[in-house]
């Protein structure tokens, strides 16, 4: 395992701060590299890992769309204790797939844009933002999900800008990684 800016042991000796849950965000704009640190941290803590593309959503409605789904059906259960859980969506298929289930674990990651936004940093035991340069990160997400999308990526930076601006979410971070 490669070797963690921040530790499973710093981060398990957090109180918790979500019920019984350390819940910890990763976040940064898309394309810098949120999803390989998280699973990666995710590993190191031995706990599961909820990524913003579980959930759908529409292009036009940018980074905080998707959140209230979180919220309701993951985040609200396990402040009282309890478990959640929410249906993953199937980007390639266009549809809802299987139940994930959540339980009251000592750590959950949550990973994606927005999952650290200033309406949840109350419940957030610990925030990780991640960084690239946006040539990078035009170059990651073209090259997984094709060159035809670039205006409509060009159109998500541009709408993360905006949101991470009025979020001030970077400057809330415990831990700034540049990939």
């Amino acid at each position: 395992m490669k070797d963690l800016p921040c530790s499973a042991a710093r981060i398990m000796a957090l109180p918790p701060s979500c019920g019984p849950v350390r819940l910890v965000a990763v976040d940064g704009p898309a394309g810098s590299g949120k999803t390989t640190f998280a699973g990666e941290l995710a590993a190191e803590l031995d706990c599961q890992v909820i990524h913003s593309d579980d959930f759908p959503v529409p292009w036009e409605e940018g980074p905080g769309g998707w959140f209230h789904a979180l919220e309701s059906q993951v985040l609200r259960p396990l402040r009282r204790g309890r478990p959640g859980g929410f249906r993953r969506y199937d980007w390639v298929r266009g549809v809802y797939a299987e139940r994930v289930t959540v339980p009251p674990a000592p750590v959950l990651v949550i990973e994606g844009v927005g999952t650290a936004r200033a309406s949840v940093a109350g419940l957030l035991a610990y925030t990780v933002w991640v960084e690239a340069d946006e040539r990078v990160r035009l170059r990651r997400v073209l090259g997984r999900d094709g060159a035809a999308l670039e205006p409509r990526w060009r159109d998500w930076f541009a709408a993360e800008r905006a949101w991470f601006a009025r979020d001030h979410t970077r400057e809330r971070a415990d831990l700034v990684i540049r990939t």
